[in-house]
């Protein structure tokens, strides 16, 4: 099957008050264990690249071989880039074949942030690739994202509304208390549901995105502490709370740090205990079974996008 642009798997999700996972990846095992679950469960699946992962292994090495994993699925597979920072890193990953951008200019006083997103809209319409941007700032850090607690600050409805109508864009991220990075909450969960009741009344059937949204679950951590690591206060967004979301106009989740946490959890295990093991592929099964288990959990319990394809 080709890639897909999230126009074509976000109307079902808004129809049916489901969510679909966008899953972060870097390499051939991240990728093959986020298909792998994609396909078993027959979901549909965005699987995106942020810019760390891109000078990581580059762009069209990352492109080419979703677009030839993709070719071999039963059920859609959209790729995006993940926090762009600039019409630069957009129109690389369009021109490379990636069917959804993510432009992120929330950091920009709010008209600067208008005009990019609309530079960058226009661009990717013209090629048939659809765009995510952002109004709000979320806190934490995860690879080349990052602000402080006092930097964050929530999306505004209103704004929200002449936002999306000003620029065309087709998705919006939204900042309603997620955070990047594992550790998401000193002290008890809250996220601001009065504030994303109010951007769905503004924009009714608008497409709405959750950054942020890992759960960091504590068996993979207490895992990955057995074998060495040091997580201290790792927790993250409890998954009642993204259930809510997902009936909410939330069509798509970002998660990140939990397939990070699953597959170093599986890694350190490994090699803790084949310690005369030193054929790469060996140890990195392990951590890829774990990855594969976490994301079909997300699609069966959580987003409810099983069998959605």
């Amino acid at each position: 099957m080709e890639l897909v642009n999230s126009k074509e798997i976000f109307k079902s999700a808004l129809e049916n008050n489901y969510a679909i996972g966008a899953f972060n990846f870097i390499n051939i095992e991240t990728l093959k264990s986020i298909l792998k679950a994609a396909e078993e469960n027959k979901s549909p699946v965005i699987v995106q690249c942020s810019t760390g992962a891109i000078k990581y292994a580059g762009v069209d090495v990352l492109a080419d071989i979703c677009r030839l994993y993709a070719s071999k699925m039963t059920v859609p597979v959209c790729l995006n880039l993940d926090h762009g920072k600039s019409f630069e890193d957009c129109k690389m990953c369009i021109d490379a074949g990636f069917t959804n951008v993510m432009i992120d200019a929330s950091s920009l006083p709010y008209e600067e942030n208008i005009e990019l997103t609309k530079k960058v809209v226009e661009y990717a319409h013209s090629k048939g690739v659809t765009v995510e941007a952002e109004l709000g700032v979320l806190a934490g850090i995860e690879d080349e994202v990052s602000a402080s607690d006092e930097d964050a600050k929530f999306t505004d409805p209103k704004q929200a509304k002449d936002f999306v109508t000003r620029t065309g864009v087709d998705s919006l991220a939204v900042a309603i208390g997620t955070s990047h990075g594992t550790v998401k909450f000193k002290g008890e969960a809250k996220l601001r549901f009065d504030i994303l009741e109010q951007i769905g009344n503004e924009l009714p059937g608008f497409p709405l995105v959750l950054h942020g949204a890992s759960s960091i679950p504590q068996d993979m951590v207490a895992l990955a502490e057995k074998y060495g690591a040091k997580l201290k206060g790792s927790c993250g967004i409890p998954e009642d709370m993204l259930r809510r979301a997902c009936a909410m106009n939330v069509c798509k989740v970002n998660v990140d740090s939990d397939l990070r946490l699953s597959f170093t959890a599986g890694l350190r295990q490994s090699l803790a205990e084949n310690p005369e093991n030193v054929d790469i592929r060996n140890y990195n099964k392990v951590g890829m079974e774990l990855i594969t288990n976490v994301v079909k959990g997300k699609m069966d319990n959580v987003f409810g996008s099983s069998n959605r394809a």
